[in-house]
């Protein structure tokens, strides 16, 4: 195993490709800024012979001065029969004006036979014919050796000649890539290895996570010679996504002591984690290994306990080295530590021996095992502990509601009265909205306004509801959580009851009292 890996970037192209993302030109300028900006060693821009877009890319592109990374054009070997300086797709690849050149060929004898409709010899003059030429213009050239592994399996003396024919036209870089996804770790070791047995150039590796494995066999490939990994943000890809960088890349630095990236880049991942998915318009994933927000999340009791005296006692590693951070969940599993550092996170200052830590705990859980649900709601549950242990009365009481509905000619119209007490104080509003709970949150908003200004700025972010009992059916037990905003912070309430409308309302009041309680 050497001890230098590059890492190459292939979000803007391989990425592309999963569904549910798609980049404009202008997304992929952001995002290539972005990853030179944190220390990438390639960037692959796209496919200059596919699509008007990536040609405007490249032609952007390359008036653009770039830190650290390469930007790289991907493309393949030239066409079965065709002089490589005639073939349209060659020519646009040096057009694109990249320093680096990507192509792929075939590896395996049935694409060659079946997909290309060629002969095995014409195979290999298209892969030495065509980095060649890349090579007499000037191009640092990486070829990505389609197919490998399936291709090895199938037939290994052909599979070694295709990569040789790569070598022998002067390839930089032979890149392995399990395309299918579908090979085992033991097999990427093996055949990676014979593939440095037979060949002198650089090694690099290229998987897909089919069947879960995307960063295993990328590892695989590391230990047995590989010097560069292929993979993308977030393990965006086709079907069921690529090799992760987002994994791989702490598991080589941290794990196996590799040199990839600087430690500062490296601490800067789940920001750029989060950035890709904002630009394409995904929900990030929560469970995403070391960058996900439940990465370095403690929910039993006893791991709880164990994180508060020794914090490596249940973390294989600082969340803070990947730019993460540690959170305590609170739910009907949690002891005594778990509240703790959960309400240090929130600002109260208890510790294990307070009086009324233990009627804190079980008031978690008799609120838990009614439908509440706190891991999202930390509004309510500061003000739940603020409650007992303050004692303190809330800022405003909600006497008395009513929501109606109303036709006005095909648009259905919801109207909703609220009466609010405030020191004895009261204010009776009626508002209408797009639905029940929007007419409501108008209604109590506008009631609380006059008595207290600074609500005026809260806004709702987000509503879900779950249906907790579906074999009641409408009767069945509903629990509400809402995302609430000041335009400076965000925070999570929660409301539960046979009745949605009242648990929409429990999460209302407790978004508003929660803005209240802050200082």
């Amino acid at each position: 195993m050497k001890n230098r890996v590059e890492i190459y970037d292939t979000t803007l192209r391989d990425g592309s490709q999963g569904e549910g993302v798609n980049f404009s030109v202008a997304d992929k300028l952001r995002l290539a800024e972005r990853i030179d900006a944190f220390g990438m060693h390639y960037i692959e821009g796209g496919w200059p012979g596919s699509n008007p877009k990536d040609i405007e890319f490249f032609a952007q592109a390359r008036t653009r001065k770039w830190k650290h990374a390469r930007v790289a054009a991907f493309g393949s070997t030239r066409r079965k029969n065709v002089a490589v300086a005639d073939d349209p797709q060659v020519r646009l690849l040096l057009e694109a004006e990249t320093p680096v050149v990507t192509i792929f060929g075939k590896t395996w004898l049935l694409h060659v036979k079946e997909v290309l409709h060629t002969s095995p010899d014409e195979n290999l003059a298209m892969i030495r014919d065509t980095i060649r030429f890349l090579k007499s213009k000037g191009k640092f050239v990486i070829y990505d050796a389609e197919h490998a592994f399936d291709g090895y399996k199938n037939d290994p003396e052909y599979a070694i000649a295709t990569w040789q024919a790569a070598e022998q036209g002067g390839a930089d870089t032979v890149v392995l890539c399990d395309t299918n996804g579908g090979s085992l770790p033991e097999e990427v070791s093996r055949i990676t290895q014979s593939a440095g047995e037979h060949l002198k150039t650089a090694l690099g590796i290229h998987t897909h996570n089919d069947i879960g494995l995307g960063v295993a066999n990328a590892l695989a490939g590391i230990a047995a010679g590989a010097t560069q990994v292929q993979g993308t943000i977030n393990g965006y890809g086709e079907r069921t996504g690529n090799c992760n960088l987002t994994t791989v890349i702490p598991n080589l630095a941290l794990k196996l002591n590799l040199k990839c990236l600087p430690v500062a880049s490296i601490r800067k991942l789940k920001e750029l984690s989060q950035y890709v998915d904002e630009i394409a318009n995904i929900r990030h994933d929560p469970r995403q290994p070391w960058v996900g927000i439940t990465a370095f999340a403690h929910k039993g009791g006893m791991h709880v306990n164990a994180v508060q005296k020794v914090a490596h006692s249940f973390e294989h590693a600082s969340p803070e080295v990947v730019g993460n951070s540690r959170r305590i969940l609170i739910s009907d599993l949690a002891g005594r530590s778990n509240i703790v550092m959960k309400a240090h996170e929130l600002g109260f200052k208890i510790g294990n021996e307070t009086p009324e830590l233990k009627g804190i705990l079980a008031r978690i859980k008799e609120l838990e095992h009614e439908g509440y649900e706190f891991e999202a709601a930390e509004g309510s549950l500061a003000l739940l502990i603020r409650k007992i242990l303050k004692r303190q009365e809330p800022p405003f009481t909600v006497e008395g509601y009513h929501v109606s509905m109303r036709r006005d000619g095909p648009v259905s119209v919801c109207q909703a009265t609220i009466k609010v007490q405030v020191d004895g104080q009261t204010a009776h509003t009626v508002a209408e909205g797009d639905g029940p709970v929007n007419a409501l949150d108008g209604a109590m908003r506008l009631a609380l306004v006059g008595f207290y200004p600074k609500l005026k700025n809260v806004k709702l972010t987000d509503y879900k509801v779950r249906i907790l009992d579906t074999s009641t059916g409408t009767a069945a037990k509903t629990r509400v959580l809402i995302q609430s905003t000041d335009g400076k912070e965000e925070w999570g309430t929660v409301g539960a009851s046979d009745n949605i409308i009242e648990a929409s309302l429990q999460a209302l009041v407790d978004s508003m009292e929660y803005r209240l309680m802050k200082k």
